[in-house]
């Protein structure tokens, strides 16, 4: 999950670079419409643009997903140091748990 995070903020950014260089070049620079680096922005806004539109929205889910996740597993982890619960669970099973102390 954590690599697909960073593949879609990637991939974002890159579509939207993309389609900027378009709209730069599109305004003047380098030659403007018509050149050589015109065609090259365009296939890399043919690109780009599906990029941008689908990893952003993707992302926006995967966000919302892991937080839904983090909400669920924090009684897990939040009960007795990063064991949690399971961990207590299983040491009750094996009989290992925590005996009250002798005075």
């Amino acid at each position: 999950m954590v690599s697909g995070v960073q593949m879609a903020i990637s991939a974002s950014n890159t579509g939207g670079a993309w389609d900027n260089a378009k709209k730069y070049i599109e305004s003047g620079n380098l030659g403007g419409k018509g050149t050589d680096a015109h065609k090259a922005a365009v296939v890399g806004d043919t690109i780009g643009d599906p990029m941008k539109d689908t990893y952003g929205p993707a992302l926006n889910i995967l966000v919302k997903l892991m937080a839904i996740i983090s909400v669920v597993f924090a009684p897990v982890v939040a009960d007795k140091h990063l064991g949690g619960l399971i961990f207590d669970q299983a040491l009750s099973s094996w009989g290992l748990k925590d005996a009250p102390a002798d005075d």
